[in-house]
């Protein structure tokens, strides 16, 4: 599995290009990637999705012009984070933002679903709290935990929908549970680990 962190945006966030066996998918696309398409080719990849973490606007706001580009990409969300989706644009205008454009949502994703990548298997494991729709993607030893959990930090949970007692029980019960060496790639900052936040991050422990 080859992974490349892009980081986009004003606001720093980390956009993943996961490849395996000439399949690609991205976790999270904020914004235009310049470079991407070349990483695609020099890699030989087809990008077959765009794996959306939570639907806040600084993870999806490039989706729908990668859309338009990659028509035959499939856009994944957490069934619960509709509603957040669909507000979008209100809460742009009430924070003083442009609007952006929404996406289409191709399948709306579950706990325990599936996601078929080359030769590896994506799992989707449901990580509300910063979001109610907020979703880890598990591979192998790596999970890409959008704003879940940051290096000696947590996601924020005063945003709609957010609940700080629903997103300390998803990294204590969840997270935690994987194994020590599990690496944790973040939504936003350095990447880390289980064996790490557990013995250090004092929002959760």
């Amino acid at each position: 599995m080859i992974v490349r962190k892009f980081v986009v945006g004003n606001i720093g966030n980390n956009n993943y290009l996961l490849i395996s066996n000439g399949e690609a998918a991205i976790v999270d696309y904020t914004n235009d990637i310049p470079e991407l398409e070349s990483v695609l080719k020099e890699n030989n990849a087809t990008l077959r999705y765009v794996l959306l973490t939570h639907a806040h606007f600084d993870h999806i706001g490039g989706v729908k012009k990668l859309q338009s580009k990659y028509p035959n990409v499939k856009v994944y969300l957490h069934t619960d984070d509709k509603e957040i989706l669909e507000g979008t644009n209100d809460f742009m205008s009430m924070v003083g933002l442009e609007p952006i454009e929404i996406p289409k949502i191709d399948v709306y994703l579950k706990e325990g679903d599936k996601i078929k990548l080359g030769d590896e298997t994506i799992d989707v494991i449901h990580l509300p709290g910063h979001t109610p729709g907020g979703v880890g993607y598990i591979i192998d030893n790596m999970i890409f935990s959008g704003d879940t959990i940051f290096l000696n930090n947590i996601g924020r949970t005063d945003l709609p929908g957010g609940d700080f007692e629903t997103l300390v029980s998803s990294i204590k019960n969840k997270i935690f549970t994987m194994d020590d060496k599990t690496i944790i790639y973040t939504g936003h900052g350095s990447d880390t680990s289980v064996e790490y936040e557990k013995k250090y991050n004092s929002f959760v422990i």
